[in-house]
């Protein structure tokens, strides 16, 4: 039954079948606000109102195989969709932690109640699935057409320290002001208890989904809540740079811009929040290296003495190692692509770049959105011919034949402590251009003389 209907001819079914019961189902939250912006969300939340859980799931049964998310929680979805059914419910606040809140569906409460308990007046918006009509209690609509994010209760507003986190990546997403007496809000409670998955998720959403990420960190500066998680970005702050390449302003204002060029690439990025993440972290190093030399502003080596600052953050914010090893890897080579190719660097040079890159595409567009993010007196022309010409040879050179542990062994080497050294001396021949005979004759030279 359920391949005939999409989750929103769903939603009808439901709703006709608990209208027959007495009650009311409404779509809600994150769909009712895309709605109304004109922005297709094909997650589709509704909300069952004026029945009880046991009336609601015999509706569910008689469609399809209902799905339970548990008895305190009263949200259901349907084997095959993507759609959430839930309940209204109240929450009290049990302990100072995110997950500490008492639960209770009360499907009876009316839709002020319900609407009350949610974060932002965009957010606590509803829809009759049935008549379209729009329910507003909190102007939910005025603030969407004059792009503000309020909270809705302050009593309620702070009992979810997540909040904080939320209001700025909607400030990102949809480029809204945050209401100023939510940001005093904010700037009273504790985000430190909250867990890092929490804080990745909605930082994700805020680089991924956002023309300007730049904003959420923005935002979250006026709130005065970067010191615990995003405390080597803060530390950006003041720091300065040489006027003649950056006279944007300090490294905070120069990230920024980075992050915000970033997202100009987007489109030739595979792991596209692995790549924002490396704009935010590439410079981190300029604040425990940047001096006065000879009257001059320097930050030698900031791409290698910010590695250990970039691995305290990332390891604060994900268990991811991929995500890790990316950012660690990019945030060192950053400076390599126009390093080398102002210098015309040799075949071998970029080979070498290239090869130690774990994405040499990403590699060259952070590159670019380094330099397009600083506003430099020096007007460089375009290395992108110079880069992927030089790409293009090194996936050339990978192409070819090359020596393999196997041919080392076919030829009478015995693998040994030495294997591996005598590997990568193959390989550094490979990344030379040398042709895999005479490679393979110059490495079992090699191999001998080391024995």
């Amino acid at each position: 039954m359920l391949k005939k209907f999409n989750d929103y001819e769903l939603a009808l079914l439901i709703a006709k079948s608990v209208k027959e019961l007495g009650g009311n189902v409404y779509f809600v939250g994150g769909y009712v606000r895309d709605k109304l912006l004109g922005i297709n969300n094909k997650d589709i939340d509704i909300e069952v109102h004026g029945i009880t859980n046991v009336q609601l799931e015999s509706v569910l049964d008689n469609i399809g195989e209902r799905i339970f998310f548990g008895e305190n929680f009263g949200v259901y979805s349907l084997k095959g969709t993507s759609i959430d059914i839930a309940m209204p419910r109240k929450e009290k606040q049990t302990g100072v932690k995110h997950t500490n809140f008492e639960i209770t569906v009360d499907p009876f409460m009316g839709t002020y109640n319900a609407c009350k308990r949610r974060d932002f007046t965009i957010n606590a918006l509803m829809q009759d699935v049935l008549t379209g009509e729009i329910i507003d209690h909190f102007n939910g609509q005025y603030h969407l057409k004059n792009k503000i994010i309020k909270h809705i209760s302050d009593e309620t507003f702070i009992e979810d320290p997540l909040r904080v986190l939320r209001a700025a990546q909607f400030a990102a997403r949809f480029e809204f002001k945050i209401d100023e007496e939510t940001i005093n809000l904010c700037k009273k409670m504790d985000i430190t208890t909250l867990p890092k998955e929490r804080i990745e998720t909605e930082l994700k959403k805020a680089l991924i989904k956002s023309k300007k990420p730049s904003i959420f960190f923005e935002e979250l500066r006026k709130m005065n809540q970067l010191d615990y998680w995003f405390k080597e970005l803060k530390d950006l702050i003041g720091v300065e740079q040489n006027p003649i390449y950056h006279s944007e302003g300090d490294v905070w204002v120069h990230t920024m811009k980075v992050l915000d060029e970033g997202v100009k690439f987007l489109k030739k990025i595979n792991n596209q929040y692995y790549f924002l993440l490396s704009c935010i972290t590439h410079d981190f190093g300029k604040y425990v290296c940047t001096k006065i030399i000879d009257g001059k502003i320097k930050s030698i080596n900031h791409e290698i003495e910010g590695i250990p600052l970039v691995k305290s953050f990332l390891n604060r914010i994900t268990y991811e190692k991929d995500l890790i090893k990316y950012v660690l890897n990019m945030t060192k080579l950053h400076m390599r692509p126009h390093t080398l190719a102002n210098a015309k660097a040799s075949i071998k040079a970029t080979n070498k770049m290239f090869d130690e890159s774990v994405d040499p595409i990403a590699l060259i567009c952070l590159a670019n959105a380094d330099r397009n993010g600083s506003i430099s007196i020096d007007k460089h022309e375009s290395n992108d011919k110079f880069l992927y010409k030089r790409l293009n040879i090194y996936y050339e050179y990978m192409s070819r034949p090359f020596v393999t542990g196997l041919d080392l062994i076919e030829n009478g080497l015995i693998p040994n402590s030495n294997f591996s050294l005598i590997l990568n001396y193959a390989h550094k021949l490979r990344l030379s251009g040398v042709k895999k005979e005479t490679a393979l004759k110059q490495t079992l030279a090699y191999a001998r003389n080391l024995k």
